[in-house]
């Protein structure tokens, strides 16, 4: 015999606050996160197997690399590149790394992990992808990169783009 859940109350109401918060989230898990342009973007949460802060001298720089990567960090006895990713996006302004702390995205599809740098990490939400629209007015050169855009409310103009991180990983930028 099946009796009420022990998590619902008699009226089929969640007993506590978190559960009925997580039963009304729509959408899907993402990271927002900033640029040193000041642009926000989100990845989700799916294609991101760690968020770090680094500090600067732990990222080895490597000779002749792409100016688009910072060098190299060792992720638990894994040697992953750290890019910068304004810079890659074709921001002008290149991220700061005179301070104590630069945040890491690391993103991974398959066997392919990377680090990706930015200005600083914004919070974890639930968006609903449903409601995102085509990108409007992005650069030609991030445009394969970009899969849409959230507008934000209350802020005319400002938009939340989302990236591929699949089209990032497997781009032939990083070969130059």
């Amino acid at each position: 015999m099946v009796g009420p859940s022990p998590f619902l109350t008699e009226d089929n109401q969640p007993l506590n606050p978190e559960l009925q918060a997580l039963q009304s989230l729509e959408g899907e898990l993402h990271l927002r996160f900033y640029l040193p342009s000041r642009e926000e973007f989100a990845l989700p949460a799916i294609a991101i197997r760690e968020v770090m802060q680094q500090t600067p001298d732990r990222i080895t720089p490597i000779p002749n690399a792409s100016p688009l990567l910072l060098g190299t960090i060792n992720l638990r006895g894994q040697v992953i590149w750290v890019a910068d990713l304004g810079q890659f996006l074709g921001s002008p302004n290149a991220l700061n790394t005179d301070r104590s702390e630069i945040p890491v995205i690391a993103v991974e599809d398959q066997e392919t992990l990377l680090g990706l740098a930015v200005e600083s990490l914004g919070d974890m939400e639930w968006l609903d992808v449903e409601h995102l629209q085509s990108a409007t007015n992005v650069p030609d050169h991030i445009a394969p990169y970009v899969q849409g855009e959230w507008p934000l409310e209350g802020e005319s103009q400002r938009v939340l783009r989302l990236l591929d991180h699949v089209a990032i990983l497997r781009s032939a930028r990083w070969a130059t």
